[in-house]
């Protein structure tokens, strides 16, 4: 798959390429609704039960076109994401807060999370980025945060005060019933092929394992020694394997989301899927 390279000079691009990624969209989903509002907006617009996988790939699609894909190929999926959010608001009762799909702090938020756990689970595998580069990495996705709706000067200015902002946010969120349910369909799914239910056991463990703490007690979901020991297992066995295997696997994901924005955009601009409201 042709893209215009800029990978091998930029910290971000090399980590968002590797397929790797794609197993933190699980904690990432989570740590969205666990935001009052956005949980709220996402239990009253959304439909996680009968879609997750094609909300998932929209999701995907929508990053993978922030950094990889022409200005063009890009301004075909942002204007279908801006009239997925259109409707997607709510005023503040006694349901919970107000919210509103455009707006930045929610939208900072969602970003925050996806960041979050693509370094996160690249740390865990291939070892942390040198200070430089872990600093110049953040700068890009702050500067992404202009296609993803979320103007770079509305990110921490330092990576270091993103850590403080993050650390502030995650003591922030709140799981009601109404998140509660969502979260049971995100990690429970319907309609997912035969190969992918095989699957499905390792991904809650890798997304249980991926959380803070506070936000799997949250959820509750159950966290034994004997899980966390699995779950370090698998993240030793997953970095003694993955970085060895050959890029055209690893970058697999990255490529297959590609295609399918460029097929989608030739058959009929602005066809090429939208993101949930939690996720763009």
């Amino acid at each position: 798959m042709d893209t215009d390279g800029r990978e091998e000079t930029s910290p971000l691009r090399r980590i968002a390429a590797e397929s790797l990624v794609v197993a933190g969209g699980g904690c990432a989903l989570l740590l969205q609704i666990a935001h009052p509002a956005i949980g709220r907006g996402v239990a009253e617009h959304s439909d996680f039960a009968n879609r997750v996988m094609d909300r998932f790939h929209a999701t995907m699609v929508f990053l993978t076109a922030g950094l990889f894909a022409t200005p063009e190929e890009f301004a075909t999926v942002r204007r279908r994401v801006n009239r997925a959010h259109v409707p997607v608001r709510g005023t503040a009762d006694g349901a919970g807060p107000a919210y509103n799909a455009f707006d930045p702090s929610l939208q900072l938020w969602v970003s925050a999370t996806i960041y979050h756990t693509m370094m996160d689970l690249y740390a865990r595998v291939h070892g942390p980025l040198e200070p430089q580069a872990a600093e110049e990495a953040y700068n890009e996705f702050r500067e992404l945060g202009v296609n993803l709706q979320v103007p770079p000067e509305r990110w921490p200015a330092t990576l270091d005060d993103f850590d403080v902002y993050w650390q502030d946010m995650i003591a922030g969120l709140r799981v009601n019933d109404a998140t509660l349910a969502v979260s049971r369909q995100i990690l429970y799914p319907r309609g997912v092929p035969g190969w992918m239910r095989l699957l499905l056991p390792d991904v809650r463990l890798v997304t249980a394992g991926l959380l803070p703490a506070s936000v799997r007690e949250s959820f509750g979901l159950p966290w034994t020694e004997k899980q966390q020991d699995r779950f370090e297992r698998r993240m030793r066995l997953t970095a003694a394997v993955y970085p060895r295997l050959p890029a055209r696997l690893r970058h697999a994901s990255r490529d297959a989301y590609l295609r399918r924005l460029r097929r989608a955009a030739r058959a009929r601009p602005g066809a090429t899927g939208h993101p949930d409201p939690s996720s763009g």
